[in-house]
């Protein structure tokens, strides 16, 4: 996951006048959420699913942000080594229930991150970061 994030880090940085701040899952929380003019979620698919600490997040935020953050620009990708569909699934059902605006196709990656799938992180960073200014 560590060079998929790196993949992220360099597709927002080629839009001009958006910062990336980084959070992990596990210790983002309900400010951070409201302070984002928009979120790209990454996560491993665990036994078909998102991990834990998404999961979490979503638990420690949705309360808090539900009408505060309806509209929310988001984008999504999900890494694992078979299957991603689970995963995806329960992320859109979320995110659908937040009312936020998923504005660029859901990333599904499957296996060892190639050359292919570290341009498409950039590339779906780029698209969500460019939706922000």
């Amino acid at each position: 996951m560590q060079a998929l994030l790196e993949a992220v880090r360099e597709g927002a940085a080629l839009v001009d006048d958006v910062e990336l701040v980084l959070r992990p899952a596990l210790s983002a929380g309900a400010a951070d959420l409201l302070a984002a003019d928009g979120v790209l979620l990454g996560t491993p698919a665990n036994i078909g699913y998102m991990s834990g600490a998404l999961k979490h997040f979503f638990d420690t935020v949705y309360y808090p942000c539900l009408e505060a953050t309806v509209g929310l620009p988001y984008g999504v990708y999900v890494h694992g080594n078979d299957d991603t569909a689970g995963a995806l699934t329960a992320i859109g059902t979320i995110t659908g229930a937040l009312r936020w605006k998923q504005v660029a196709a859901p990333l599904s990656l499957i296996g060892a991150p190639d050359h292919d799938a570290l341009e498409a992180c950039r590339e779906l960073a780029a698209t969500v970061a460019v939706t922000l200014g």
